[in-house]
């Protein structure tokens, strides 16, 4: 009797928390390595002050058939926690998960620089998988890179995530917001889902207002049809090697695939990563007959029909601000003759 009562104490010293939750407990954050043995698990978890012994646990780690079964990661946890919650919460991979929001019209090393500074994946990986055709047909991409594809939006990822998973994440959610009807209205307006995001990386880049963006998309649909260069600056910039921060004229000659000055039509692929309301705008845009925007410096931009009355509005807007650069390039559709002006573009 006194042999099974002291076995029944010990089990249940074993399986007691190591504090009450009246104690109110701190909860720590935990992280169990890649590849850590058991023994090494329970040492953590005594230095951390969470159970009772190492001893103790790897015994009940033996009587759960736990011991290769601890999924590494960050783990949220507290010593009023009885060690089979403990033991539970490790062998189901119940990990910390950190809220991670990507902004809209981030090109892929922004994305990367903001996973890089939450400590979720690695930055050079995650570039390199980018570009990375094999991988990206995976993730069924057929396009240079997954730029454009992957959608800006919050995300909760545990620490570390491998690059390849955090991708598929994001092209996932890109999925579901490119709806059936959204889909069948590319197909309407003869454009190809990556002409689609190529459209609105640009809408994304050239204005901030969202409700101007069906406006800005009427723009550029115009300039398409009548074969008209885009010229928008935002995909100069991301063609040019090394931008130190200023568009220069010379930059409008750059001889990249991207310059829409140089080149009708859109540019090779997207320059950054639309949200829905760029989407939603490249595929819904105005009815206009504009054909040049300005910036008016606040954030907006005036819209013109003619290039007579888009000088008036450069006039107007720009001439307190030849610094300042927003599309379009003054142009004589019917000549193509180009009258480039310091400050707009």
């Amino acid at each position: 009797m006194l042999g099974g009562l002291a076995v029944y104490l010990t089990i249940q010293w074993i399986e007691a928390p190591l504090l009450s939750e009246s104690d109110h407990p701190p909860a720590k954050i935990v992280v169990i390595p890649e590849g850590a043995a058991f023994s090494q698990v329970a040492q953590i978890l005594e230095r951390e002050q969470l159970i009772q012994s190492r001893s103790a646990f790897m015994w009940l780690g033996k009587r759960l058939e736990a011991e290769r079964k601890i999924r590494p990661g960050e783990y949220e946890l507290h010593a009023a926690l009885p060690p089979a919650e403990i033991l539970s919460k490790l062998m189901a991979g119940r990990v910390v998960l950190h809220s991670i929001t990507i902004p809209e019209g981030y090109t892929i090393g922004q994305i990367a620089d903001v996973l890089a500074e939450h400590r979720i994946t690695d930055r050079a990986e995650f570039v390199r998988l980018a570009h990375d055709k094999s991988f990206i047909r995976t993730l069924g991409i057929s396009a240079e890179s997954a730029e454009g594809y992957l959608y800006p939006d919050t995300y909760r990822f545990p620490r570390p995530t491998a690059g390849k998973d955090v991708m598929k994440a994001m092209v996932d959610q890109l999925a579901h917001v490119l709806t059936s009807e959204w889909q069948v209205r590319a197909k309407e307006m003869r454009l190809t889902t990556h002409e689609v995001l190529t459209l609105a990386s640009v809408i994304e880049k050239e204005t901030g207002a969202g409700d101007e963006r069906p406006h800005i998309a009427s723009v550029f649909h115009n300039r398409l049809k009548k074969r008209i260069p885009l010229q928008s600056d935002p995909t100069v910039i991301y063609g040019l090697p090394n931008f130190d921060g200023n568009l220069r004229k010379k930059d409008l000659s750059h001889p990249s695939p991207y310059n829409t000055y140089r080149w009708a039509g859109l540019p090779p692929g997207p320059i950054a990563s639309p949200g829905a309301g760029s989407i939603r705008a490249a595929l819904y845009p105005t009815s206009t007959s504009d054909l040049y925007f300005v910036s008016k410096n606040d954030g907006t931009h005036e819209f013109s029909a003619t290039l007579v009355e888009h000088n008036k509005a450069v006039e107007k807007y720009q001439k307190r601000f030849r610094r300042v650069r927003s599309s379009q390039t003054s142009v004589v559709p019917e000549k193509r003759v180009f009258a480039y002006q310091e400050g707009v573009s």
